[in-house]
């Protein structure tokens, strides 16, 4: 049974009429430092406020900078990091604590997990832990959970998202996040399968604003939970209306035709 307090926080995070969140990650500046569209983080913070994001998910670090611009909006902490000059960047480190979230007053946790990688095993058993930790704090769990390493040609295909999200939930997230498996059909299959909500990740920037609000609105069809997408809302021209126009669909059943129009237009 879940507690009241994962309750409470779930709710900050998850709308309650749609049961789906459009959460905006900006823990980018661990990876690659302070990347075009986040390297002020308090003007980063504001233009997805204004765009209507159910929550964020930042690095510990930027919590109380940011405090005062997040409004309303949920807040995650994200328990992982490793850099794009490690050796191996898919081996993803716990450099926080549950408890340490509790104190900064977060809504919930992400951990990154690399199914696939060379340091797979550690860090599912570091999802696990959190898990653990998590459901005594009464704290929710986002599993980011995605196929890579070298064994993984296309981190997309159905089978390995498929397993990913399960794996998340198994082992004991209330949210997991993974890549889009490209079609309404596959991804129907992904959320079948997996007991928790399911959200998608943005993966690297895109070029077509109509092609990116047509996969957010097609996992919606296939069942999905929403979005965590980063750097297609922050390094987007127009950040806050890109937000809004996610959230049109996400939250408010908007077409990714009508999203688009409203996008074009402001």
């Amino acid at each position: 049974m879940t507690s009241l307090g994962k309750q409470r926080r779930l709710a900050r995070i998850v709308d309650g009429t749609s049961g789906r969140s459009v959460m905006i990650p900006m823990d980018h500046g661990v990876s690659v430092g302070p990347a075009p569209g986040i390297e002020d983080p308090r003007a980063a913070v504001a233009r997805v406020r204004e765009g209507g994001a159910s929550a964020v998910v930042l690095q510990k670090g930027l919590v109380r900078a940011v405090a005062g611009e997040l409004g309303r909006m949920g807040l995650l902490v994200h328990l992982s990091a490793s850099t794009d000059l490690n050796p191996d960047p898919n081996d993803k480190r716990l450099v926080g604590t549950v408890e340490e979230c509790v104190r900064l007053g977060a809504d919930g946790v992400s951990v990154h997990v690399n199914v696939g990688a060379r340091e797979e095993s550690r860090m599912v058993e570091d999802l696990g832990r959190v898990a653990t930790e998590c459901d005594r704090s009464g704290m929710p769990l986002l599993a980011m959970m995605y196929p890579r390493g070298h064994e993984i040609r296309d981190p997309h295909e159905l089978r390995y998202v498929r397993h990913v999200a399960r794996l998340g939930a198994e082992l004991g997230a209330d949210l997991v996040k993974v890549p889009y498996t490209g079609s309404v059909e596959t991804f129907r299959e992904v959320v079948r399968g997996c007991p928790v909500p399911v959200l998608i990740s943005g993966g690297p920037r895109v070029d077509s604003d109509a092609a990116l609000l047509k996969t957010v609105a097609d996992s919606v069809k296939a069942g999905g939970a929403g979005v965590s997408i980063g750097r297609n809302v922050w390094q987007h021209p127009k950040a806050s209306e890109m937000c809004r126009a996610i959230a049109d669909i996400v939250l408010r059943d908007a077409t990714a035709e009508e999203a688009a129009a409203r996008l074009e237009k402001s």
